[in-house]
Parts: structure tokens; sequence; C-alpha cells
């Protein structure tokens, strides 16, 4: 189980499902030939022959005064149309509870946008109802995304399908949703932070504490390969043009700073630290 400190602020990530290979439908760029070419991302974020290894993690945050969990990874029992991820049965709560997170201790819920392997543990399966998982949280949502994702559910034939339907209107209909904008501050530590393109409404997580900073990415950058190709859009982007010039503006803002990027699908080691590779990037870890 990894865990970082970032002043007083620690963050703790809960592992869902690791995988290798069987990721090129996120990223079709990402060739093992291409890959191979990149020999820094072995063994870590690539295997021997140029397989991408990811990961579905959520990650638990532990300041003074809030205890969050950031994206809560696919969910048991839910029907989706990734094989692998439909009607998982995973220790996830387990887990959350053994790093010391049970999960009605967890005051706040951060979701940096609405897709199926961010928001699924949003809810459990209790007597054949989606209840919310985390029942004293309140549950932090960007306006501009939730506005997204109801519209496409009111339009959408089979609603009792989609995510949406089964992880997100469960808890508004508990009343434990709070819409946000893009740059809101949880407390003094964690604030959202703007990271348009993969969806409409895309954050990424802030955590500032005493001098020390983190960013969770989310999913505007998926893989460290795109540390060395941030023109490389995701095949999931909402708005390829939009994500690219993400990418481009924050590793260059984050690049040889002491910024510990916490990538949200990133194998372990997870996080480390944006340099200069020549004319693009690369993600620095330690091991």
């Amino acid at each position: 189980m990894l865990s970082w400190r970032i002043g007083d602020v620690t963050v703790t990530r809960i592992l869902e499902l690791e995988m290798t290979g069987g990721t090129r439908f996120i990223l079709p760029q990402a060739t093992p030939d291409v890959v191979l070419g990149m020999p820094w991302l072995a063994p870590h974020f690539a295997d021997e022959t140029g397989r991408l290894r990811m990961s579905v993690h959520a990650l638990a945050v532990q300041t003074p005064t809030r205890r969050i969990i950031v994206d809560t990874c696919i969910g048991n029992d839910k029907q989706r149309e990734i094989p692998n991820w439909s009607g998982l049965q995973t220790n996830f709560l387990a887990d959350l509870a053994a790093a010391g997170f049970p999960q009605e201790t967890i005051d706040v819920v951060l979701c940096t946008h609405l897709h199926v392997d961010h928001v699924g543990w949003n809810t459990m399966l209790v007597d054949g109802k989606w209840v919310p998982t985390f029942p004293n949280a309140r549950y932090l949502i960007g306006r501009a995304e939730y506005d997204y994702w109801r519209g496409e559910e009111d339009g959408n034939a089979h609603p009792e399908r989609s995510p949406f339907h089964d992880s997100v209107k469960p808890v508004w209909d508990a009343g434990l949703i709070d819409l946000v904008g893009t740059d809101h501050a949880i407390c003094e530590e964690v604030s959202f932070e703007p990271t348009l393109g993969h969806t409409p409404g895309h954050v990424s997580v802030r955590i500032r504490s005493r001098g020390q900073e983190a960013l969770i990415t989310g999913d505007f950058i998926h893989h460290p390969c795109q540390f060395n190709h941030p023109e490389w859009a995701s095949s999931a982007d909402f708005d390829k043009t939009a994500s690219t010039q993400t990418r481009e503006r924050v590793f260059d803002t984050l690049a040889g700073t002491q910024v510990l990027v916490i990538g949200t699908h990133f194998a372990a080691p997870t996080a480390g630290h944006v340099v200069r590779d020549g004319d693009t990037y690369r993600l620095a870890v330690e091991g």
C-alpha cells in the first residue's frame, strides 16, 4: 500500500485493479515499438515487450480537518460494457478500512470527473438497491461536469445501464451531492484545479501544506508515456485539442519543481516529479 506525506497531509493509494496490456483502446498511439523507444518507462510503467502498465485506484487523503477519498474506481456489482470491469467482486472497502479509512469515517468524496472508473464506489448494492457507500460524506462534483452528464442521462434510451444512473443519481437523490466550481477549495490544504478537455468539467486536485505541494491528476493524463508525448490525446477525451493544451500547460508549469505528481492511473510507484527530457518531459520516480 503506497502512501505519501505532503506537509500535514497524507495520501494513501487504495488499489482496485492492475493491468498490463489491454489498454491500447485508451492510448492507441502507444504501440509497443514506440513505447520501447521510451526506456525510462520500464519497469514500472511498461513491461519488456512495450505493453503499458496501468491501474485503477482511489486516493484517500487525510488532512488535519478532513478525511477525503478522491475518485472511487469501478465498484462491485456494476454491469459495464468493458467485460473485465463488469460484475466485479473486490475487497476494496476492506482494503480502505485496513488503510485506516473505514467508509463511515469519510467526510468528503471528490470526483475529478464522472467516468465509469471514477464513480463506481460512490454507491454500493444493498438489498437490490444502490445506496451511497459513504453515508456521512458530502460528494463534491463540478457543476459543469454534473450538468453535462445529467443531460446525457436525460437523452439516454437506456439510462439504467449508465454509470450516472447507478453511481451518481442515487447520491443526488440522497441529498449528499454539492455542485461546486472547478477551482473550489475543500479545506485549507486541498482544492480543485481545472484541467479541462478529458471531460467538460474535469478537475485535478491540488494539495498544499507547509511549503510542500502535490497534484492528483485525474485523467488529464492517463499514463506517464504522455509526458514524452503530450500531444497524445486519449480516445476517451471529450475535447482532444483542449486536453492536449491542458497537458502542455500543466507539464510546463510542473517541470523542474518539487510538486509531487500522483497519477490516478499510474501503476506503482504511481508518483514522481516532472523533469524536462529534451524538448519534452518525463516522470522521475524513486526506486
